[in-house]
């Protein structure tokens, strides 16, 4: 099987094929995969969705091309996905910053505290270009939950003053 396969493989009806795919990404990471492998974390069975976060944790940098579709996936149902999505987005730094508003959107609003962390994470990576969430972030600094705050606060710093 090879990556487009795989790919192909995610989206499938048949429950064994989706698993066979998963696990061939596990084992061979491809950044060409990474938005049906975020897609894949919301997959209703456990094989399928380990395997997708088994790959996306060995994954890397996704392409460029993948930031609009990585930020669509913030608003997903599913709590993994918006967390891979965000994580993806990081990775990409600068070259996430049509991200900035949905990052900072779930930085404030997410109802799962892991993606809230993850967002903030994420707009620090953007650095500077993420200034628009500046406001964002400050509250999530003055908040109740500490991690959110330390990350909220480490990425101000990374993204400077006006």
């Amino acid at each position: 099987m090879d990556t487009s396969e795989a790919i192909d493989g995610l989206n499938s009806g048949d429950l064994t094929v989706r698993r066979r795919a998963a696990e061939h990404l596990a084992n061979h990471p491809d950044v060409a995969a990474a938005v049906p492998l975020v897609r894949a974390c919301g997959d209703g069975d456990g094989q399928v969705r380990e395997g997708a976060v088994s790959a996306l944790e060995g994954l890397g940098v996704p392409e460029s091309a993948d930031a609009a579709a990585l930020a669509e996936l913030l608003s997903d149902g599913q709590p993994d996905v918006r967390y891979w999505s965000a994580t993806l987005l990081g990775r990409l730094g600068r070259r996430a910053a049509l991200a900035v508003e949905p990052l900072a959107k779930a930085t404030a609003h997410d109802a799962e505290s892991a993606v809230r962390q993850r967002a903030a994470w994420a707009l620090g990576e953007i650095g500077p270009a993420a200034a628009a969430a500046r406001s964002m972030l400050t509250q999530a600094a003055a908040g109740d939950d500490p991690r959110l705050a330390r990350l909220a606060k480490q990425s101000l710093e990374k993204i400077g003053v006006d």
